[in-house]
């Protein structure tokens, strides 16, 4: 039965037809009459008013509640069990592949929170955080696990991978696991062991090659596999695709000098955008952790989602008649969102902002949709992903930035290419791939790792010649003003990196010049207190040991011994009553040569572990069978820059120092990568280098 409608009423309706959906029209119509008052007649069919949206805040409390419990849990894990596990993890593994040994960046308990919450739970709050940073630092912990055997405190061992404990295998090894974890992101073997060696690694050998080749030619099998499988249904939305995520190999890629000329202004901006991003990022974390813990990207996207309601109710676009059969989408995952549309009609943001971050990618690389997204639309979602990109790197949960940067750079691109069209013949999916390159490279400086990770993510080889020039223009544009983000990173960081170039101060300075003291040596044969005392009292990891009368005429440098391998040594406790030497082979009756490989995260001997009696203290120890007897060395008045330079590529931990002329010490100190410093060489001499 049909509900009587008044005279108002349909006027009402007739006025809010004839204004054609505006909305600066008052809830209220000006004629009506009184319905707040006591003296309003009951029942009178009045002009209607608006209910407000409880439902909607309702959900939306939902969403935030949710949000804030995902990210408050990644972050307490981050905190206060695996601090090592928070962010990229990128810089981490640059820092170990460089020679630093950093606390528990590659520990068991960082691999089990990085990839079972941590960066579920960060996906899952909402954050702008990308999967190639957690891969690339779950690939290096799983390689460190194999590469030490297992872990002892779970009960994880295994006595074949113990070939491998010591530190040049396990670094080889460890670079295999980055490449891994970027052909596992990004569905791109080849883009993988490029990306180790371009960016990861800080030592490259012929075999590397064909390791990181072969492993990441398993894991494109595997992923073959996973995929065929997941193909029949078992995986749900997981698993739908093939290796190729975004196929582009459709569009005809033809360019003229004017469509050249506005892919180097793409370059340009790109690489301007991308100093500026590493900019911002760099302060903030710097000096606005403050303004970043009260407005970190979880409620900062809250806020957007609010602020943008009114928006995303507004971008309304009838769907495209080649696409009436998908559009919109039905279900989580798909190209175009309705979100309160009509029939037959998507919202433009909300398939950017409400969509996964494959799809809202796959939206913006669409090819021949020149309408699907127009200037406010791509200039918004550009905005709001390059701001929450920057509030979100460096927050205290497991975040890559591959995805914020693509999203950011292929909208800029889009954008680029709308407000462009009328010069250029080029599609605005290509400008919106464009777009993506020149970020990629103005944020990260990566060339021919990026370059071959979008062709084996579009599949499209005529690309290439468009993404080398974008990629080399923006790299050099934004090279001008900073350095890449996981330089940025590891520096602050704090982690003692050695860059490829010396300082140009170290060019004036000899090695002699920043060696420090006082030197603690050890006797070929030395008495054992005085060895349990020095490792107690001392941090040093090296000791050289000097010979002495009677086996030399003259003091001279027999060579350098480990901490690691002396505490091995008392705990064999091969010890004798005078100064007399002992056989290698006497040693090794007692102790596998096994017994000095390199421990796990944190098995190690310790000083503390030692339980000698006050007799045992007063006997000696021949420290000849466990000493490098051929270290390192350079004479104290050799340039510092050649010195550091040797210290890289040779990839060592200690380098002796000995005095020019003779009649002196043997040894005149050691140098480690913290004497290459330049924050260590500018306390020495203030006005040595440039603030």
């Amino acid at each position: 039965m049909a509900t009587p409608v008044s005279t108002r009423s349909v006027k009402w309706e007739k006025d809010v037809e004839d204004a054609h959906g505006m909305l600066d029209r008052p809830l209220l119509y000006k004629s009506c009459t009184n319905t707040t008052s006591q003296m309003a007649i009951v029942g009178v069919n009045n002009c209607p008013i608006e209910s407000l949206d409880y439902e909607y805040m309702a959900a939306f409390v939902v969403y935030i509640g949710c949000s804030t419990a995902l990210a408050a849990a990644a972050a307490a894990l981050c905190a206060y069990i695996a601090p090592a596990a928070a962010g990229s993890g990128i810089p981490e593994v640059k820092a170990y592949l460089n020679g630093i040994d950093a606390h528990s960046i590659l520990a068991p308990g960082t691999l089990l929170v990085k990839v079972i919450v941590g960066s579920i739970l960060g996906v899952s709050a909402g954050f702008v955080v990308g999967k190639e940073g957690p891969m690339v630092h779950i690939g290096a912990c799983v390689a460190s696990l194999l590469g030490q055997g297992g872990s002892r405190k779970y009960g994880l061992t295994w006595n074949w991978i113990r070939y491998f404990k010591n530190d040049l295998d396990r670094r080889d090894l460890i670079t295999c696991g980055p490449a891994a974890g970027v052909a596992a992101a990004f569905r791109a073997p080849v883009g993988g062991v490029l990306f180790a060696l371009e960016e990861v690694t800080s030592w490259w050998r012929s075999a590397l090659l064909w390791r990181t080749f072969s492993t990441t030619a398993v894991v494109a099998m595997v992923l073959r596999a996973l995929i065929n499988y997941c193909r029949s249904g078992h995986c749900g939305l997981f698993g739908k695709g093939g290796l190729i995520m975004f196929d582009l190999s459709s569009r005809q890629a033809t360019y003229t000098a004017t469509d050249l000329a506005t892919v180097m202004l793409i370059g340009i901006l790109g690489g301007l955008l991308g100093a500026l991003f590493n900019f911002l990022v760099d302060g903030i974390l710097r000096e606005g952790r403050a303004l970043q813990d009260h407005l970190d990207s979880d409620h900062l996207s809250d806020h957007l989602v609010l602020h943008l309601r009114l928006a995303l109710a507004h971008d309304v676009h009838p769907c495209p008649p080649e696409l009436a059969g998908k559009c919109p989408t039905i279900g989580r995952s798909g190209n175009f969102k309705n979100f309160q549309c009509p029939p037959g009609h998507y919202n433009a943001l909300a398939s950017l902002f409400f969509n996964t971050n494959d799809d809202a990618i796959r939206n913006l690389f669409s090819a021949g949709t020149h309408g699907e997204f127009g200037v406010s639309t791509l200039l918004t979602f550009f905005t709001t992903v390059y701001t929450l990109g920057i509030l979100t790197y460096g927050v205290a949960v497991p975040s890559g930035l591959f995805i914020p940067v693509i999203l950011a750079g292929a909208s800029f691109g889009r954008l680029i290419g709308t407000l462009l069209g009328s010069i250029s013949g080029l599609d605005l999916g290509l400008f919106a791939l464009l777009g993506a390159a020149s970020f990629l490279g103005g944020t990260m400086r990566m060339t021919v790792s990026v370059c071959v990770i979008l062709l084996e993510l579009t599949n499209d080889l005529h690309l290439l010649p468009l993404i080398m020039l974008v990629l080399l223009i923006a790299k050099t544009v934004a090279d001008c003003f900073n350095k890449g983000v996981y330089e940025q990173m590891v520096r602050m960081k704090g982690f003692p990196f050695l860059e490829v170039h010396a300082e140009p101060c170290m060019r004036s300075l000899v090695a002699g010049d920043v060696v420090s003291g006082p030197l603690v040596t050890f006797s070929s044969v030395e008495r054992v207190g005085t060895v349990v005392e020095t490792l107690r009292h001392t941090g040093h990891n090296g000791f050289p040991v000097i010979e002495e009368a009677p086996s030399a005429p003259a003091p001279e440098l027999c060579g350098l011994v480990l901490r690691s391998h002396l505490l091995v040594l008392l705990q064999g406790r091969i010890f004798t009553r005078g100064r007399a030497k002992t056989s290698a082979g006497e040693v090794f009756r007692t102790l596998a040569p096994f017994d000095f490989a390199k421990a796990g995260s944190g098995k190690g001997l310790k000083v503390e572990d030692l339980d000698l009696t006050p007799e045992e203290m007063d006997m000696y120890v021949d420290l000849h069978p466990i000493t490098n007897r051929s270290p390192y060395t350079v004479v104290e008045n050799m340039s510092l820059a050649k010195a550091a330079g040797l210290f890289r590529v040779l990839g060592l931990r200690h380098m002796c120092v000995v005095p020019k002329t003779q009649g002196r010490s043997p040894v005149v100190g050691i140098l480690t990568r913290h004497d290459f410093m330049p924050r260590y060489i500018r306390g020495l001499y203030p006005n040595s280098i440039p603030r």
